[in-house]
């Protein structure tokens, strides 16, 4: 059984993929992906998938903001930690540095980083970073925040070796997505192949970037399972090795909060 890490439930637009959430979810399971964590990017989003979560005992949820999120005022810890405190969390974020769309100053986006870790370590929940363009002061605030204590997940990987060596050293997890099947990705498949397998996991970031076959299309949870094939292919190894790996990698993550399945 495969577990899809991270995914925007909320965000699919169902008009256009013709079916609604329930058909969603059923795809996953009958795909053989047997939990699926979806992931706040704001406050407003946040109680939306804890909704969802309520409403499907397969899906957990995780809150936090993007670090691209406009906001007229910043959640403080306080309100953060009572949104994490709703059993259906078990995971902040998605937080992080993205210098990539950031257009002025990064210090509202390190500000905002760093009140994430500090919930993150105050709920005893791990973190779900997203990094681009900004490895180096990404791995920074990680560590000077002392991160480690409540570890982690690079999502949605797309660095190079050092990063991910590095993210291991602070006792996080590296996730890949679709992107690592794309045949223009030989850097981050020679990562993909050289990461210990105890330390992998793997998502589908729908709605977007569908793994091939369906690259262009509107991305969903049971796609994961291509993710699995194509990461057991490059590595020499079994579907179900990689399976049972990335499934038992995400419930040690996880392992202070009961999921229910």
């Amino acid at each position: 059984m495969l577990i899809d890490s991270h995914c925007h439930l909320n965000l699919i637009n169902y008009t256009e993929l013709g079916v609604d959430i329930n058909a969603v979810v059923r795809a996953a399971l009958d795909n053989d992906v047997l939990h699926m964590l979806c992931v706040g990017t704001n406050l407003k989003e946040s109680e939306a998938v804890i909704r969802i979560a309520e409403q499907f005992p397969e899906v957990s949820a995780s809150i936090g903001l993007h670090p691209n999120e406009t906001v007229e005022t910043e959640p403080t810890f306080d309100e953060l930690v009572a949104l994490a405190a709703h059993p259906k969390v078990i995971a902040i974020g998605e937080t992080g540095l993205d210098y990539y769309r950031s257009e002025a100053t990064q210090n509202w986006q390190d500000a905002r980083f760093k009140t994430h870790i500090e919930v993150a370590k105050a709920t005893k929940k791990p973190l779900i970073v997203h990094t681009r363009n900004a490895r180096k002061d990404t791995l920074a605030i990680l560590k000077a925040g002392h991160a480690n204590e409540c570890g982690g997940v690079l999502h949605c990987f797309t660095e190079d070796w050092d990063t991910a060596s590095a993210a291991l050293d602070l006792d996080f997890y590296i996730s890949f997505s679709g992107i690592v099947t794309f045949k223009n990705a030989i850097d981050l498949q020679a990562v993909a192949k050289k990461l210990p397998l105890e330390r992998i996991l793997i998502e589908t970031d729908s709605p977007w970037l569908a793994p091939i076959p369906y690259r262009g299309k509107i991305n969903q949870p049971a796609y994961v399972k291509h993710v699995a094939e194509f990461l057991a292919d490059l590595r020499g190894v079994t579907f179900e090795e990689i399976a049972k790996h990335t499934t038992q990698n995400f419930y040690r993550l996880f392992a202070q909060t009961r999921i229910e399945s």
